[in-house]
């Protein structure tokens, strides 16, 4: 198997320079945001900690690809390949803007359509988590202090914590009815959104995470941190993910049943 040591290294290293960039601007009297085309907030501190990010990889990993939420897709400086690397510079920039401290940086790392290594980095929550295929799956605030990961054993939707994205979202596409059920069938529902519900999942704290839409960068680095911690991570059909911009995370056992009333509830 594959040894990505290497590359969570440089993960963290990145990391660190966006956590630098990230937390000067948070809560910035001057922080400037604009809307993008499609209507969602980006801000100064977005587009400052991609561009850092791409320029280390750029020397780093100079036959590597990259792919960002501000800047979209770039050939490898030294010709295609089958490896790259997938970037939210602030993960949650709703949340950033207002004052939330529930915002972070995603890094992932793909071959092919395959995420195989993802980090995460919350520096307002002092916390990160990362994984990658064959390395297992940690949270800490760095390398040296960390804790391998797990997901939780709960089997019954009753014992279950059901966490979710914005109910609006859900009902456009059909799935109210179903995301109420399971709500209602569930020992607890929250919110928390964004990357935050699945580093919970994979900590074990809670037991499913759905959302009805995304983007490559909202999810590629939150595969390996999951999986590698024991969890399932599909799409709405039940396809291996990043699919088709949708996302179904659980601890497996419950993965299933979530899959089954989602689909049966919408038809």
């Amino acid at each position: 198997m594959a040894s990505y040591a290497d590359d969570l290294a440089l993960a963290h290293l990145l990391a660190d320079t966006a956590d630098s960039i990230s937390m000067a601007r948070f809560r910035a009297l001057d922080l400037h945001v604009e809307s993008k085309p499609d209507l969602t907030p980006v801000s100064d501190a977005d587009t400052a900690v991609e561009q850092a990010i791409r320029s280390t990889l750029a020397r780093a990993r100079p036959r590597d690809g990259v792919i960002g939420e501000e800047f979209g897709s770039a050939t490898a400086p030294a010709g295609a390949g089958n490896r790259h690397w997938v970037v939210d510079p602030i993960d949650g920039t709703k949340n950033f803007i207002r004052g939330v401290p529930i915002w972070g940086t995603l890094i992932a790392l793909m071959e092919g359509e395959r995420p195989v290594a993802g980090l995460v980095s919350a520096p307002a929550l002092g916390r990160r988590w990362w994984g990658a295929l064959g390395h297992g799956a940690y949270a800490g605030k760095h390398q040296r202090a960390a804790t391998r990961l797990s997901v939780s054993a709960v089997r019954k939707l009753g014992d279950a914590s059901f966490c979710y994205s914005s109910l609006p979202s859900w009902e456009e596409g059909g799935y109210l009815e179903p995301m109420l059920g399971l709500m209602r069938d569930s020992w607890r529902s929250r919110a928390y959104g964004d990357f935050y519900g699945y580093m919970l999942l994979a900590e074990g704290a809670l037991d499913v995470m759905v959302e009805p839409e995304l983007s490559l960068w909202d999810v590629a680095a939150l595969i390996p941190i999951v999986t590698e911690a024991g969890g399932r991570f599909t799409d709405l059909a039940g396809h291996r993910a990043p699919g088709d911009g949708s996302s179904i995370a659980s601890n497996g056992h419950l993965h299933e049943e979530i899959l089954e009333r989602l689909a049966r509830g919408r038809a």
